[in-house]
Formats: C-alpha cells, sequence, structure tokens
C-alpha cells in the first residue's frame, strides 16, 4: 500500500483505524489497556521538569545509556499472545535457590499461570532458564490477562519465581498501578508487554503518514546512573516518580534521573536518514515518550518476533539502529531527550501496599483496546 496522505483529522483518524482493524487479522499487536492508560496518554504538551536540563545534563555525564553511551537494542523478551484454553496451568512457588518470593507485591501463593508447551523464557527457546545470569522473564496473555513472571525456571510440572504479576488488561490502574512500593516483573512495577515495540506493530504503521504506536516505551540503564538520595529518607536513598510505584536499586547521582522517569524525544530531532520503520518508534518517542522501567546495560528492548508475523529483519530493526548513524541517520543521544514532569519523588520505603484497579467492562476479553 503506497502512503496515505490525509485532508482532515476526522479522515485520517478513520483510516487509521481501517488500516489497524486490517492488520489486527495478519498479525498481533502488543496487549493494551482501556484508553485512557497512562500508557497510552500523549504527553507532546506535557509539562517538562524545572530540572530537566540538569537532569539530562547529570545523565549524560555518567555514560548516558550506558553501554558505550549506545541505545541498543534487545530482542530477546518472548511474549505469548494468546494461551488457548486447554494451555496447562503451572503452579507457582517461590525461588528454589533462594527461598525469595516478593510478597505482598507479587500474586499470592499458592497461584498458578498458563504454560502453552511452546512457550519460553526471555532469551530462550524453553522452559529453561539460568536465574544466576538472566532475569528469566516469562509473559503469557489469555484472555484478558496477563501473566508476568521474573526469575523462573520449570522444574517438573511446577514454575520457582522471585514474582508473579498478573495484570487485568480490562482494568483502569490508578497512579501506583498494582499498588504503591510494590514491584513487579519490572523493578519499577510496570507491565512489561504492554510497553515492548512489536514487530507487527510497526509493521502495521509504515504505510500511514504520521503514524506512531500510540504506547509509552519501556527503557533501561544502569542502576549507578539513577537518581539516589538518602535525604528523603527511603530505604538506602532509593527513590522513584509516576508512573513507577518502586525502585529497584539505583545508585547514582542525586542530580540525575530517577527510577520510572519519562523522558520525551525533543521534536525537533533529525530523523533524515531513518528508514520509515524507524520513524514510527523515533514519533512514538516524541508522542509518548520512554519510561524507565528497569536496571542493566541495554536500553532498549523490544519483543521477540517469535510469534508475530512480521519480522524485524524485514523490516530493516536490528541492534544498532539508534546508534552507529547508519546511511547518514544521527545517532540518539541522551541529550536529545527531555524530562516531563510526572510528580514529586516517592522515597522507596518497600512497604508494599496493593491497590484495587477499577474494571472496565466495555473492555472484552477478545477485544483489542487500540
Amino acid at each position: 500500500m503506497g502512503t496515505l496522505r490525509f485532508r482532515t483529522s476526522t479522515t485520517r483518524a478513520a483510516c487509521v483505524a481501517l488500516a489497524f482493524a486490517a492488520t489486527a487479522a495478519q498479525g498481533i499487536e502488543p496487549p493494551r489497556f482501556p484508553p485512557g492508560s497512562v500508557w497510552q496518554t500523549d504527553i507532546r504538551s506535557a509539562p517538562l521538569h524545572a530540572q530537566s536540563t540538569s537532569m539530562i545534563n547529570t545523565l549524560a555525564g555518567l555514560g548516558g545509556w550506558g553501554n558505550g553511551n549506545r541505545m541498543q537494542i534487545d530482542f530477546s523478551i518472548h511474549v505469548y499472545p494468546s494461551a488457548a484454553g486447554n494451555a496447562p496451568m503451572r503452579s507457582i512457588v517461590p525461588h528454589l535457590e533462594s527461598g525469595e518470593y516478593y510478597t505482598p507485591d507479587c500474586e499470592s501463593l499458592p497461584a498458578s499461570m498458563p504454560v502453552p508447551a511452546d512457550a519460553a523464557f526471555e532469551g530462550q527457546s524453553g522452559l529453561s532458564c539460568d536465574n544466576t545470569e538472566d532475569d528469566c522473564h516469562l509473559i503469557v496473555r489469555k484472555d484478558n490477562l496477563l501473566y508476568e513472571l521474573y526469575s523462573g525456571n520449570l522444574n517438573g510440572n511446577v514454575l520457582d519465581a522471585r514474582c508473579l504479576a498478573v495484570w487485568n488488561l480490562a482494568a483502569n490502574y490508578p497512579p501506583e498501578g498494582r499498588g504503591e512500593h510494590c514491584t513487579g516483573a519490572d523493578a519499577a512495577g510496570f507491565p512489561i508487554a504492554p510497553l515492548l515495540v512489536n514487530a507487527d506493530e510497526v509493521a502495521a504503521r509504515v504505510a500511514i503518514a504520521d503514524a506512531d504506536l500510540g504506547h509509552a516505551i519501556r527503557f533501561i540503564l544502569p542502576n549507578a546512573y539513577m537518581a539516589r538520595d538518602t535525604s528523603l529518607g527511603g530505604v538506602g536513598g532509593r527513590l522513584y516518580v509516576r508512573p513507577a510505584s518502586h525502585a529497584g536499586s539505583p545508585s547514582g547521582q542525586s542530580g540525575s534521573v530517577p527510577y520510572g522517569v519519562r523522558m520525551r524525544l525533543k521534536a525537533n530531532f533529525d530523523m533524515s536518514g531513518y528508514s520509515a520503520a524507524a520513524r514510527v518508534i523515533l514519533r512514538t518517542m516524541q508522542r509518548y515518550g520512554i519510561v524507565l522501567a528497569d536496571g542493566g546495560n541495554i536500553a532498549l528492548t523490544f519483543e521477540s518476533d517469535r510469534h508475530t508475523t512480521a519480522k524485524w529483519s524485514t523490516l530493516g530493526i536490528g541492534p544498532q539502529l539508534f546508534w552507529n548513524g547508519a546511511s547518514g541517520s544521527t545517532p540518539l543521544l541522551v541529550t536529545h531527550f527531555e524530562v516531563i514532569d510526572t510528580g514529586p519523588r516517592i522515597a522507596e520505603t518497600w512497604n508494599c501496599v496493593r491497590s484495587t484497579p477499577t474494571v472496565n467492562d466495555l473492555v472484552f476479553a477478545s477485544g483489542f483496546e487500540g
């Protein structure tokens, strides 16, 4: 299909909706929450944080994205898109090596989750994972429930894990998500799958003029680059900002960006030299931002194309897309971003208080929330 051009916003919206509907049957897009979710909020007009420039400069001085200041992409997280009714339910037990299970942050035990026969842990081809070296996420969607497991391994008929977080995709969550000071499969307490970039959603929008993905994108920084401030009184100076509900182990300068920070790609960023597929992602960073979800050394995480119709290689999207300056493109640096104001810093107590979301009865198990 050739590039579409729209004369009015109403016509454009209708055409976009038709295009999405046509591609939904051909591919599998990421899970979505109901309209109005914080993850699907356009932040182009959101106010800048008063210390945006100083925080960005501090982060740049610490090493930017980490990994040699390269905004590299990791494609290792698999998302099983829809578990059939006959998928076996596996019992969840505390992590066998450490005896740890994060409670009350994660689902109360005994608990279980559906695990299709061909499901696989992050970076693996099956249900075995080395918890000493990897995060070992296992993500499965069944109807309107999204199961996200952290630090897991299959032992016989049971899964041992440090956390199972279950998200209701028909729910409107409060600002603190699943609960204040509560972690999840990501240290910031975020859902993972709805914040990944997915090959089918990119492919669906490449031929649509001025298109974006319509949701915030998860990113990661080394813990030593994230803000820590002992004056706030949190455990070891740990802190976070909305939309986070938890902080892992930040250990950087107080003037840097905090856990949960939402950063927006500047409107004047030069996209020339980038492919149409890459520009869809860049426009998403400008309109919905990137949110700091966890600690690590590879900044971006895109969903693997194990279950998608579109493939990353066909789209021309690889690990070095945003940092090697290929085809004359501008490498994506932290200084190309600005920090939006999402509220005050919250001292991390690690005293989780779970929240109760409101279920949106208009969202059905088989539907897209768009």
